[in-house]
């Protein structure tokens, strides 16, 4: 589909800012695996469920930092968009290598998440 041939109005802006929401509550969740993790290197739950709430934060700081690219790179991609006519064949479908990475990201931030949860009590 050619960007003639979509409705001029304010969906990539719609789209931008559903990321950006996406990627608040996912910094919200990463926070919390962060605050888990901390708590246990302060008291005394143990070396070794610190190091494993370590882990935790670490993938979730990375599924996080990924996710902000991607948003980052999104949101340049659809603002481009409105500005260039002939920039991309279809700038409102993202890549498939975006939609794999955050998926992997999700999960990764997902599963980080409930292991922080699990280890916590």
């Amino acid at each position: 589909m050619s960007l003639a041939g979509r409705d001029p109005g304010l969906q990539a802006e719609r789209t931008t800012l559903s990321w950006r929401r996406t990627l608040l509550t996912l910094l919200v969740v990463d926070l919390f695996v962060w605050r888990g993790w901390l708590a246990a290197a302060a008291g005394d739950g143990g070396a070794s469920r610190a190091f494993y709430e370590g882990l935790c934060a670490a993938a979730a700081a990375a599924a996080t930092i990924v996710l902000g690219c991607v948003v980052w790179a999104r949101t340049r991609q659809l603002s481009g968009s409105l500005h260039q006519v002939a920039r991309e064949p279809d700038p409102a479908s993202p890549p498939v290598l975006t939609m794999r990475l955050c998926t992997v990201a999700v999960l990764v931030l997902g599963a980080a998440a409930v292991a922080a949860v699990a280890l916590g009590h």
